[in-house]
């Protein structure tokens, strides 16, 4: 049988109130408000508390504020950059390719409530996982909806919220954002 832990990375129906998951949030918050604390020239102690956050290939930059939820479900590249303000609610994996910009203000979701409301009231909860490629840019204030892949080398505009998958090497941009170029 599988554990809610297990079921809510899959993206299956999972309870968010499992103690394992609770605790697991409480992990997350602790360490974003000590990361979110630390002064700019305390780069050390904020890279390791990143490391023990989040999954990444080498060195990126997170600007504070961020905040997450579970920290072990987002997989950075090499020379990414997530500016002031970025949230990620990451119940499934996010995955972020290399050389990967993103604008300040911008919230990244996989976590998804049921349309029934019977099962709202029961606290029942799944994910879509997010994937933004290698050589994206994607601008400030931003929404990138559960589900959706944004391709290698795409731009994504300012104020843009996205709801479907964006192919490689696109300009897209607007609410919901459609590919102009």
């Amino acid at each position: 049988m599988k554990t809610e832990k297990e079921k809510m990375i899959t993206g299956e129906k999972y309870n968010p109130a499992d103690p394992r998951l609770v605790l697991d949030r409480a992990r997350a918050s602790r360490i974003c408000t000590k990361y979110n604390k630390r002064s700019f020239n305390e780069i050390n102690m904020k890279s390791r508390l990143m490391r023990k956050l989040i999954n990444t290939d080498g060195v990126s930059w997170v600007k504070p504020p961020f905040y997450c939820d579970y920290g072990y479900n987002i997989f950075i590249g090499k020379n990414v950059m997530l500016n002031y303000g970025c949230v990620i609610l990451d119940v499934c994996p996010v995955k972020i390719g290399g050389h990967t910009l993103i604008g300040p203000n911008t919230h990244i979701y996989t976590a998804c409530h049921s349309l029934d409301p019977e099962e709202r009231i029961a606290v029942v909860e799944f994910g879509k996982p997010v994937t933004i490629g290698k050589n994206v840019w994607i601008g400030g204030n931003c929404t990138i909806l559960p589900g959706v892949t944004i391709g290698d080398n795409s731009v994504i505009g300012a104020g843009s919220v996205v709801t479907k998958d964006i192919p490689s090497n696109s300009i897209a941009f607007g609410n919901p954002a459609k590919v102009k170029s």
